[in-house]
C-alpha cells in the first residue's frame, strides 16, 4: 500500500518548502504509527540478519543520522522496514542550528543540499525520546557531536559528555566529526585530532564497559572529500586505536556534478545521487587498508539495489539510506533487503 501511496505523497511534499515538508512527513509517520495505520499499510521485510561488532542487525538496511534528529520517530521508521535507525546528531546542549532556509532540493540531480547545523533538542531530551520507543526491535544507533560554540580544543569534552549519557541507551554510538555544517568540525579529521578523539572515547568505553558489564561499540563517520593520504593516515589511526567500525560517508562539499542548478551555490553538504560513486570509492579505499579489522557501514547516494550492492562489493557490511529514501520511499528498503 505504501509503495502505491508514496509517489503521490512525495509529489505533494515536493511542492512545499523542504524543511517544512520534512517535519510534516515525520509527524505524519508518528501519527499513523500510533493509530496502527502505518503497520497496516507497510509490509515487513523478510529478516536477513547481519552480525557486526557483537550486534545482530535484523537486516542490512539502516537509516542514516540526520533524518530523525530528535529521536522521536524510531518506532514509525522501524515499521517501514529499517533494520537499524541512527538518530541525531545530538549535542550536549540543545541548539537551533543554522538560519533558515537551510535545506534545498535538486530533483534534477536526485540530490539535497543541507546546512542544518546540528539542530537538535540536546542529549538529555534526545535520550528521553529514545526511551519512549517501545515497538522497534531493531538496532538503535545514537549519533553524537559537539555544540557549535564549543571550540575544537574542547571538542573531546562534548563528545565524552554525550558518549557517556548515550551509553546506557544505545546499541551503538557514532561520533560525527565530518559534518560540513559546523564551522571547523572537519578539522577533527586530521590524523592527530582523530587519534586524540578516538583515544578519549576508547578509554571512556573501556571504563563504562567495566562499570556496567555492557559493551557498546562505537563508530566514527568520515567525509567523502578525503584524499588517498588522508584515508591511509586515518586508517592507521582507526586500526591502531581499536575503532569498532566506520561509517562512510557523510555529505560532500563538491559541486562539480550539479553545476548550473539554481541551488548549486548554496553552502552545505550535498547528498544523493552525485555522491553514489565517490562514497563507494572511499569505502573501497578504506577497506583496502582496514580489511575486516574495522568493518564499514556504507552510506551515500544509494538509490537502487545496484548502488547498495556496489557498496557491499567495495567492502561495506551494512548500508544506510537518507536522500535515496526521501526520493524513493520505503520500497527501496525492501528492494535492497531482497537483493542483499
Amino acid at each position: 500500500m505504501l509503495n502505491i501511496l508514496y509517489p503521490a505523497a512525495r509529489s505533494i511534499l515536493f511542492r512545499i518548502d523542504a524543511e517544512k515538508a520534512h517535519h510534516l512527513s515525520m509527524a505524519g509517520l508518528r501519527a499513523t504509527e500510533k493509530l496502527g495505520l502505518l503497520g497496516a499499510m507497510a509490509s515487513s521485510p523478510k529478516p536477513k540478519p547481519v552480525n557486526l561488532c557483537g550486534l545482530t542487525f535484523p537486516n542490512p538496511v539502516g537509516l542514516a543520522a540526520g533524518l530523525d534528529k530528535e529521536a522521536n520517530t524510531i518506532d514509525a521508521l522501524g515499521t517501514l522496514g529499517f533494520g537499524h535507525v541512527e538518530v541525531g546528531t545530538l549535542t550536549p546542549q540543545p541548539q537551533d542550528g543554522n538560519d533558515s532556509p537551510r535545506l534545498f532540493r535538486l530533483p534534477e540531480h536526485q540530490a539535497l543540499i543541507n546546512r542544518m547545523g546540528f539542530n537538535n533538542p540536546g542529549i538529555d531530551q534526545g535520550l528521553a525520546n529514545v526511551r519512549s520507543s517501545t515497538s522497534f526491535k531493531g538496532i538503535i544507533g545514537i549519533n553524537i557531536g559537539k555544540n557549535k560554540v564549543t571550540p575544537n580544543e574542547e571538542a573531546n569534552s562534548d563528545y565524552a559528555i554525550t558518549f557517556e549519557k548515550a551509553y546506557p541507551w544505545a546499541d551503538y554510538i557514532t561520533a560525527n566529526f565530518s559534518s560540513p555544517n559546523t564551522p571547523g568540525l572537519r578539522d577533527l579529521q586530521s590524523k592527530e585530532a582523530a587519534g586524540r578523539l578516538l583515544e578519549a572515547l576508547k578509554n571512556l568505553q573501556t571504563k563504562l564497559h567495566s562499570k556496567t558489564g555492557r559493551y557498546v561499540p562505537f563508530a566514527l563517520k568520515v567525509a567523502p572529500d578525503l584524499d588517498e593520504t588522508q584515508i591511509s593516515d586515518l586508517s592507521r589511526v582507526f586500526r591502531n586505536g581499536g575503532l569498532d567500525f566506520l561509517i562512510a560517508t557523510n555529505t560532500t562539499l563538491d559541486r562539480d556534478t550539479v553545476k548550473g542548478h539554481k541551488n548549486a551555490n548554496e553552502t552545505g553538504g550535498l547528498s544523493g545521487a552525485p555522491l553514489t560513486q565517490p562514497s563507494t570509492e572511499v569505502i573501497g579505499q578504506f577497506h583496502s587498508h582496514l580489511g575486516n579489522d574495522v568493518p564499514i557501514i556504507g552510506a551515500g547516494g544509494i538509490f537502487t539495489t545496484e548502488d547498495a550492492l556496489a557498496k557491499r562489493v567495495a567492502g561495506a557490511k551494512l548500508v544506510q539510506l537518507y536522500t535515496g529514501f526521501v526520493y524513493r520511499g520505503p520500497q527501496l528498503i525492501h528492494d535492497i533487503i531482497q537483493a542483499w
